[in-house]
């Protein structure tokens, strides 16, 4: 057996310290190793325009690198004190009674197969259509990157405009009562202050 004057010497030496089971701080002050996923194993993916979609790159390192989560926040605690739940003997025998008397009136009680058994899935209308190719619709076909939605918003405001200007017969968007567009509701509202 060894004193812990040995123990201590071994468990310092760098030879022994690199198979031993003492790990040193990860990068970046990390509790454990950096489990960082490689190319293929990212599932994050982000819209590169015109339907198409991209692995995400950047990963964003967690805040609370280097500190250990207290149990507390990770399981479920105890709302009662311990033992206080489960019911008393009599209790139990009471309430064993009263089932069996109930199954021996006719009443159904649920078997245990019956109780885990999965729920029925609710039956889809044949005719519903899943509606694709809206913005944000996630990696599916149709989705569209921000700075092409921001285009599209634009495009439409810009048109609704020139058909108010045409309509009221003015000639700037400054003229009319209510803005249309988001530059001019940034324009007004900075007029304001």
């Amino acid at each position: 057996m060894k004193t812990f004057k040995q123990f201590i010497l071994e468990a310092y030496d760098p030879e022994i310290q690199g198979r031993s089971q003492i790990r040193k701080q990860g990068q970046g002050g990390r509790v454990g190793v950096e489990r960082k996923k490689t190319e293929p194993e990212k599932r994050r993916v982000k819209a590169t325009g015109g339907g198409q979609t991209a692995p995400a790159k950047t990963y964003k390192a967690r805040k609370d690198i280097g500190s250990q989560k207290p149990r507390s926040t990770r399981e479920q605690q105890p709302t009662q004190s311990r033992g206080s739940a489960a019911i008393s003997a009599k209790d139990a025998q009471k309430k064993a009674y009263l089932e069996r008397k109930a199954k021996e009136k006719g009443a159904k009680t649920k078997s245990a197969s019956e109780l885990l058994a999965k729920k029925q899935k609710t039956k889809v209308d044949p005719r519903y259509k899943v509606h694709k190719g809206t913005a944000g619709a996630g990696p599916s076909k149709g989705t569209y990157t921000h700075p092409e939605i921001k285009a599209m918003r634009k495009k439409g405001e810009g048109y609704l405009r020139d058909l108010r200007l045409k309509a009221t017969g003015k000639s700037k968007e400054s003229e009319l009562k209510h803005p249309v567009t988001q530059r001019e509701i940034t324009r007004r509202n900075k007029e304001k202050k």
